[in-house]
C-alpha cells in the first residue's frame, strides 16, 4: 500500500483504525506539509522530488476549472435562473406596468428564478417615497399575479425596490437614479447588471436613452452589462424607425437592445417551430406543393376603451399587422434554422420578410373598416367614431385585413392572408395552416359534400393549442365523410400551467438571450412592407363599416372570395 505525504495512509480503512491522538498527529503533519508547498502563501520551501511528482499527476487545469456537473447546461431539470441583475422600469404607474412587467416580476420570483438579491427601480412623475411604490407593486401582485401570493418572497423582493420620481428631462432625477443603482450594487450585490424598460410613449424613447447616457448609466462597469427594453411600436413608418434605431444604436449597440414582442414569449408561438421542426410528419407537407393558404387572425372582441389618444392616427395595421403578425408569418413560413439562436432565427426571418410581395392592385388585396354601433355580447355598444376623443373625421383603421405572397421556392403562388380587429365576434388568434384538396375523390358529391378542407391551427390564445382538422367517415349504412378536429391543449397535455410571455421574455432579458426579440432589420423590413399599404389608404376613400360583434366588413369577405376561398370561423 503506497503513502501519500509524510506516511499518512492512503485508505479509509486504515484512517479509521487510528486513534485520536494519531489522527492530531496526522492533522499536525498535513498543515505541516501544505506549509512547506506553498500554497498558504509562505513558500519557504519546494516541494520534495517524490512529492512533486505526486502533484505531477494532477490535472491542474481541470483543478481551476472546475465545472459542477451539477449545473450541466443540457440538463433540462435545471431552471435558466438569472444572475446578478436589476430592472429599471421608466412609466412604472402605466397600465402595462401594473398589470403585466411589476406581476411577472413576482411570477419570475416566486418560481425561483431571480437572484436573491434582484433589485426593481421605479421612474415616474409621482411624489412617492420608496415605501408607497412597494404598495403600489404590492397591490399590483396580488390583483394580477399568477402564481399564489408568498409573504416570504415579497419581503425580500420588496427589500430591493427603489423609486425615483422626476421627468425625462430632470437631471436632478437620473442623478438620484444613478445613485440608487450604486446603492444598490453595494446593498443588494446586482454587480452592476441592469436593464432599462421603457414603457413609456415611442416619443419619449429619445429622451430616455439620451439622458442614460449623459447621466453614464448606458455604460457597464467593467465585466458588467447594461441593456435597454423597447415596448412597441418602433416607430409610425419606415422612416421614422429608422431613425429611432439610429437614436437607440448611438447609446446601446444592437445586441444590448431588446425589442418586446409579447407574442413571441407566448408558448404557443414558441410551439410553432417544435411543431414544424422538432416532427417528421409534418414539414414533408409543409410547402405549396400541399398547402392551399395560410390564414393569421388576431380578432378582439373590445373596443379601444380610453386609449383614443394613443390609438386613434395609428389603427390596426400599424398595431398589429406590422409586428406581431408579420413575425407570426416570418415563423411559419421560415426555413429551418442553422441552430436555435438569435442569429440564425434572424437569417431566416430576414429572408421571409424580404421575400413579401404585395398585391398589385391594393384596392382589390387589403381592406381596412371601422367598427360601427351594433349589439354585443347582449350590450349596446359605440361605434369608432362614436367614442370619446375621436374626431368624427377619423380615417384610422380598426380592422385591417391584406393578401400577401412570399416570393420563393416553398411558398411561391399560396397566399398568406393577415387580418386583425377590434370589436369581432371572440377574442382568438390562431395560424391556420389550409390544405389542397384531395387531387381525386372515389367517393360522389353527395357523399362528401360536407367535407372542407384539411387544417392545421395553431392556437394562440385563448385556449392555448392546435387543432387538427380533417374527414372521417359518419357512423352509418351510407358512406359519408364530414369534417372532424383532433384537438392538443396545453392545459390537458402538461401540468405545469404556461407562464405569462412577459415572464419568459424580462427573464430572457437579464440572461441576454435574444432568440425571441426582433431586431432592428426585422422592424425595418416590416415597415416596408406596410407603408405602401398606409400610403394607398390614406388617398383611397374612407374605412368601411361592420357591426360590433361581427367578423368584420363584407368587403374582407369578397377578397377572399375573388380567390375561390373563404375565411375561417375561429
Amino acid at each position: 500500500m503506497s503513502e501519500g505525504i509524510e506516511g499518512i495512509p492512503q485508505t479509509a480503512e486504515q484512517e479509521t483504525k487510528g486513534t485520536k491522538e494519531d489522527k492530531e498527529a496526522r492533522a499536525a503533519q498535513e498543515a505541516a506539509g501544505v506549509e512547506q508547498t506553498g500554497v498558504s502563501g509562505t513558500a519557504e520551501a519546494a516541494p520534495s522530488a517524490d512529492r512533486a511528482d505526486t502533484y505531477a499527476d494532477i490535472d491542474t487545469d481541470t483543478d481551476i476549472d472546475f465545472i459542477n456537473p451539477l449545473r450541466d447546461p443540457q440538463d433540462r431539470r435545471l431552471p435558466r435562473i438569472a444572475g446578478p441583475s436589476g430592472l429599471v422600469i421608466f412609466g412604472v404607474t402605466g397600465d402595462l406596468s401594473r398589470k403585466k412587467l411589476m406581476p411577472a416580476v413576482y411570477d419570475l420570483a416566486n418560481r425561483g428564478l431571480l437572484p436573491p438579491g434582484f433589485s426593481l427601480v421605479g421612474f415616474a412623475r409621482r411624489d412617492w417615497e420608496d415605501q408607497d411604490f412597494a404598495q403600489v407593486v404590492h397591490d399590483a401582485v396580488r390583483e394580477h399575479a399568477r402564481t399564489p401570493f408568498r409573504e416570504e418572497v415579497w419581503q425580500q423582493l420588496a427589500e430591493g425596490m427603489r423609486f425615483i420620481p422626476g421627468d425625462f428631462d430632470d437631471d436632478t432625477a437620473f442623478k438620484q437614479l444613478r445613485s440608487a443603482v450604486e446603492e444598490l450594487d453595494a446593498s443588494r450585490g446586482t454587480s452592476g447588471n441592469y436593464a432599462f424598460y421603457l414603457s413609456v410613449p415611442p416619443k419619449f424613447f429619445p429622451k430616455v436613452v439620451q439622458q442614460l447616457k449623459k447621466h453614464k448609466l448606458a455604460s457597464a462597469p467593467e465585466g458588467s452589462w447594461r441593456r435597454a427594453v423597447i415596448e412597441k411600436p418602433f416607430g409610425h413608418d419606415l422612416r421614422s424607425a429608422e431613425e429611432l434605431n439610429r437614436i437607440v444604436h448611438e447609446v446601446f449597440d444592437p445586441e444590448q437592445v431588446f425589442r418586446i414582442d409579447h407574442y413571441l414569449g407566448k408558448e404557443t408561438v414558441q410551439n410553432l417551430l417544435a411543431l414544424r421542426f422538432a416532427n417528421q410528419m409534418f414539414e414533408p407537407i409543409w410547402n405549396r406543393s400541399f398547402v392551399d393558404h395560410v390564414q393569421i387572425t388576431m380578432a378582439e372582441d373590445i373596443g379601444i376603451g380610453g386609449r383614443a389618444g394613443y390609438y386613434d392616427g395609428i389603427g390596426a395595421a400599424r398595431d398589429v399587422i406590422q409586428n406581431h403578425l408579420l413575425q407570426l408569418m416570418a415563423l411559419t413560413a421560415m426555413e429551418e434554422p442553422a441552430a436555435f439562436d438569435a442569429a440564425s432565427l434572424l437569417t431566416e426571418k430576414l429572408k421571409v420578410l424580404k421575400a413579401v410581395r404585395l398585391p398589385q392592385d391594393l384596392g382589390q388585396g387589403t381592406v381596412r373598416g371601422q367598427y360601427a354601433a351594433a349589439w354585443q355580447g347582449g350590450t349596446k355598444v359605440r361605434g369608432y367614431l362614436e367614442e370619446d376623443g375621436i374626431d368624427q373625421s377619423s380615417t384610422t383603421d380598426t380592422y385591417a385585413a391584406v393578401r400577401l405572397q412570399v416570393d420563393n421556392r416553398r411558398w411561391a403562388g399560396v397566399p398568406f392572408y393577415l387580418r386583425t380587429g377590434k370589436r369581432l365576434g371572440r377574442r382568438v388568434t390562431e395560424i391556420a395552416v389550409v390544405f389542397q384538396r384531395a387531387p381525386h375523390s372515389p367517393f360522389d358529391s353527395t357523399a362528401t359534400e360536407e367535407l372542407g378542407s384539411n387544417a392545421i391551427v395553431i392556437r394562440v390564445q385563448p385556449d392555448e393549442g392546435m387543432t387538427v382538422r380533417f374527414g372521417s367517415k359518419v357512423p352509418g349504412t351510407s358512406m359519408e365523410i364530414r369534417d372532424v378536429t383532433m384537438d392538443f391543449a396545453y392545459g390537458e397535455s402538461f401540468t405545469e400551467s404556461s407562464p405569462e410571455a412577459y415572464e419568459r421574455l424580462i427573464l430572457d432579458v437579464l440572461l441576454g438571450d435574444a432568440n425571441l426579440f426582433p431586431r432592428h432589420q426585422e422592424v425595418e423590413e416590416s415597415w416596408k412592407i406596410l407603408d405602401p399599404i398606409e400610403q394607398y389608404w390614406a388617398t383611397h376613400g374612407r374605412p368601411a363599416q361592420y357591426a360590433s360583434g361581427s367578423w368584420g366588413p363584407e368587403e374582407a369577405d369578397e377578397m377572399l372570395a375573388r380567390d375561390g376561398r373563404s375565411w375561417r370561423r375561429p
